[in-house]
């Protein structure tokens, strides 16, 4: 699936609901002036001739369509198409999904990604049918509408929480794209109160199946004292956000992630939200994953066992790479103690009373002021970590979700004590990307050579091309294969 929709394929997943596709297009119906799922259970399906295929609501929303009141197309995954591609397109809506220009407008996502605004909405409007400030709005209508519909915060803090500037602002989008008023959003809902002492509980919704084990193991394997803790299938952490912080408790129910979120400031939901469904790769379409690597024979039999397995992304690209700075050539146990002391010594105490999260990850103008000479830490990794720490914090690398992979990778080879394991560790997961491999790594030459990939790295990632575009999952599916020995 690409931007450029096929007609008689969206059609075919219109027919047979094919909730598959949820998330990557919107059903339009001209008779109705209605936008849906592909998977809408409507009993009568759509004429062919009265329908239109849109790649995001915002497009739907301009040609004048409001949004389904039974299947809720705004509630969808995100499209993983935006995940998959590095090009401007791909990096303007990763921003975009985490409220760039709600905070910084489309002047600051233009300088985000180096490019002018004129120049940025002639693009997106030619591939997705709308601009970005169209796109910004669709989205604070979708925060608003799971807000209005699960809590019973007051219309001011919803708007605000949102990201609109003004009630009126928040009163006239949801009457026009849901065709209902806030009141009246709220009294047709089913589900109210989700507000308790101080947090506010959603439903995070992803692509069946999930591998949700596979993933709790990763992350309690990981988790740093003081800012992440995994117990009884839940996952706890600190978030460091662009206006304050929070803490979110992450566990799976029904069909869902529970997501519990305590904020300083309600203004950063669409952030926080955001770091969550990168860090559990919420976004991902396992079936086209498994689809691809299901092909190759060596392969095949390794991901029927995990069809749900995800690849973990990062809360904070920063985070992630003094982690995976810490880890060269030590335990995962050995990282964990070294970053707990960093964590301890030079971050900040969150607000947020918690008897067991009390601190943020340090930012990256702390760790550059910071004295390493006292954590225990070599005197070549304490270079390499202020090197990284003061690129990050003087603006030359980016290791947000709209930063360039390509440039990201450079940048990093050229810092000293970053070599490409380094760098392709972090460009998969700090910036998200579903195509990286890793063949130099010791798991995975061992997982190579135990499924008869042999155990070069030239011959292995030679083997990887035709894992394209999922290689980072080939490598979490071989990675796999080590717990399971």
């Amino acid at each position: 699936m690409t931007s450029t929709l096929d007609f008689e394929r969206c059609y075919r997943a219109v027919e047979s609901r094919d909730a598959r596709f949820d998330g990557w297009f919107i059903t339009a119906v001209t008779t109705t002036r209605i936008y849906c799922r592909p998977s809408c259970p409507t009993p009568v399906r759509p004429k062919r001739e009265n329908v239109r295929f849109y790649p995001t609501a915002a497009a739907a929303q301009l040609a004048g369509f409001r949004a389904c009141k039974r299947c809720r197309p705004d509630a969808s995954p995100g499209s993983p198409e935006w995940n998959v591609r590095g090009d401007l397109v791909g990096r303007a809506m990763r921003l975009i999904a985490d409220g760039i220009v709600d905070r910084e407008g489309v002047a600051g996502l233009a300088h985000r990604l180096s490019v002018s605004e004129r120049h940025l909405h002639r693009v997106l409007l030619g591939e997705l049918g709308a601009g970005p400030l169209a796109i910004a709005r669709a989205q604070r209508a979708q925060t608003a509408r799971t807000l209005i519909e699960t809590t019973d915060l007051a219309f001011t803090d919803v708007a605000f929480a949102a990201g609109f500037e003004s009630i009126r602002q928040f009163n006239d989008t949801v009457r026009e794209v849901f065709a209902l008023t806030p009141t009246e959003l709220r009294r047709a809902s089913r589900h109210h109160g989700d507000i308790a002492q101080g947090s506010l509980t959603l439903r995070l919704p992803y692509r069946p199946p999930l591998d949700w084990p596979g993933l709790y193991d990763w992350l309690r394997a990981r988790a740093v004292p003081g800012i992440a803790v995994a117990n009884h299938n839940s996952y706890r952490r600190t978030l460091r956000l662009p206006r304050s912080a929070g803490i979110v408790t992450l566990q799976p129910v029904d069909s869902h992630i529970q997501c519990t979120l305590r904020l300083e400031a309600m203004a950063d939901l669409t952030s926080a939200v955001r770091q969550c469904r990168r860090l559990l790769d919420l976004d991902a379409d396992p079936l086209s994953v498994v689809e691809v690597l299901s092909k190759d024979r060596r392969l095949s039999r390794i991901v029927s066992k995990r069809p749900g397995l995800r690849a973990p992304g990062a809360v904070d690209g920063t985070e992630l790479a003094i982690q995976a700075v810490f880890g060269q050539q030590v335990s995962l146990a050995a990282a964990r103690t070294l970053t707990s002391r960093l964590v301890t010594a030079h971050g900040d105490v969150i607000k947020i009373a918690d008897p067991v999260l009390t601190h943020l990850f340090p930012n990256a103008d702390q760790i550059a002021a910071a004295d390493l000479s006292k954590l225990g830490i070599p005197a070549t990794r304490q270079a390499t970590l202020r090197g990284l720490a003061t690129a990050v914090a003087g603006g030359g690398l980016s290791l947000d979700p709209g930063a360039d992979r390509g440039d990201v990778h450079r940048q990093l080879l050229a810092l000293p004590g970053i070599g490409e394991w380094t760098a392709g560790y972090i460009v998969m997961r700090a910036l998200g990307d579903p195509d990286t491999f890793l063949p130099g790594d010791l798991g995975i030459k061992k997982a190579g050579a135990r499924i008869g990939l042999g155990s070069s790295p030239r011959a292995i990632a030679e083997h990887a091309t035709a894992w394209r575009p999922w290689r980072t999952y080939a490598t979490h599916q071989l990675w796999a294969t080590l717990a399971d020995h």
